[in-house]
């Protein structure tokens, strides 16, 4: 879609404003005719626009126009390009959960996640059953025609997009014909960098078999814990369904189920989650965060996410991605009984 240079200067400037809501920023676009005018807002005019009280340190109009002028000419310089919630091309998905990115910057072909698609998640301290858990399932589900998101940290994610990556490899190794299915990675930082910077070539191929790399943040935003949450809303949202390879207790991979959950999308989990390897992860996570909560360095919260919870409420376990799809068309809550068949720790 093409934009003209006063209407992405405006829409810049607006994803800018990090004490905006999604929808009070498009409240705004409503309102303003151009860049200009946003610039000449005073924090009480934005107040008054949006209908409640903001308090913020400070709102200086024409500084964020300047960052955001300064940003355009980077996403036009690293040849960025972006995607606005209201284009016919933004994910469907993701338009759909709450507080979707205002826009959405990538790399590649971010048409990928206008088809099907479902997100694998998991732990960093991955076992040798969770690669070759995770390589499978993403390398079948690409061959099936599905697009593979995750978030390109070690461990599962680097394991589904080397997966997925490989069943495009093959197929043109082979001379077969190529598969539909892509991988797209979801960055915590600006899509103009790669974190962690040891996946630097994992991402190159995602880029060179058709998939995308993608971001909320503008390029030279760099990661930040709270980022990666704010990360794990986008992985949840871009598909109907979040398989969690492995995750000890606390894991991050764990967030993006809770996500997935409250977004109304399925969340599964593998079997690779009850390997013995796994158990001993979990045993030596467990006791990390003992010694945290001795010391009140760990929240209740994160003690208390743990696969078993989720089994408990009746989530359904698979054993690759063809079970998975036989899962998805199960009438619900067949399975649950089945879950208590499996080892807690």
């Amino acid at each position: 879609m093409e934009i003209s240079q006063n209407d992405a200067l405006l829409l810049i400037s607006l994803h800018r404003i990090s004490f905006l809501s999604l929808a009070e920023k498009i409240i705004l676009l409503k309102k303003l005719d151009n860049f200009a005018d946003l610039a000449l807002l005073s924090l009480t005019d934005i107040c008054s626009l949006c209908n409640r009280e903001i308090k913020v340190p400070v709102w200086d109009g024409k500084e964020n126009l300047k960052a955001a002028e300064r940003e355009l000419k980077i996403l036009e310089a690293k040849k960025i390009k972006w995607l606005f919630y209201s284009s016919s091309d933004y994910p469907v998905l993701l338009r759909e959960s709450p507080n979707a990115p205002f826009l959405l910057f990538y790399r590649g072909d971010a048409g990928c996640l206008l088809e099907k698609t479902v997100s694998v998640v998991g732990t960093r301290r991955i076992t040798p059953e969770g690669k070759k858990a995770a390589f499978s399932f993403a390398f079948d589900a690409v061959k099936d025609g599905c697009t593979v998101v995750s978030g390109l940290a070690n461990g599962v994610d680097s394991a589904a997009h080397n997966g997925a990556v490989e069943a495009y490899y093959s197929a043109q190794e082979n001379h077969s014909a190529l598969p539909a299915g892509k991988t797209a990675a979801v960055l915590p930082c600006g899509c103009d960098a790669i974190v962690p910077y040891g996946n630097a070539r994992l991402a190159e191929k995602i880029l060179t078999s058709g998939g995308c790399i993608l971001s909320e943040y503008v390029p030279g935003v760099s990661s930040e814990p709270w980022r990666y949450v704010q990360r794990n809303r986008i992985i949840a949202s871009l598909s109907p369904a979040t398989v969690v390879i492995q995750a000890p207790t606390g894991s991050g991979a764990l967030i993006t189920a809770q996500y997935a959950l409250e977004f109304n999308r399925d969340v599964l989990f593998h079997e690779a989650c009850f390997c013995d390897n796994a158990g001993k992860v979990k045993k030596i996570v467990d006791e990390e965060l003992s010694r945290k909560a001795m010391i009140g360095k760990l929240s209740r919260s994160k003690s208390e996410n743990t696969v078993a919870r989720y089994l408990d409420a009746g989530a359904p376990v698979i054993n690759g991605y063809e079970d998975y799809v036989k899962c998805l068309a199960e009438v619900p809550g067949i399975r649950s009984a089945k879950t208590q068949q499996f080892e807690l720790f």
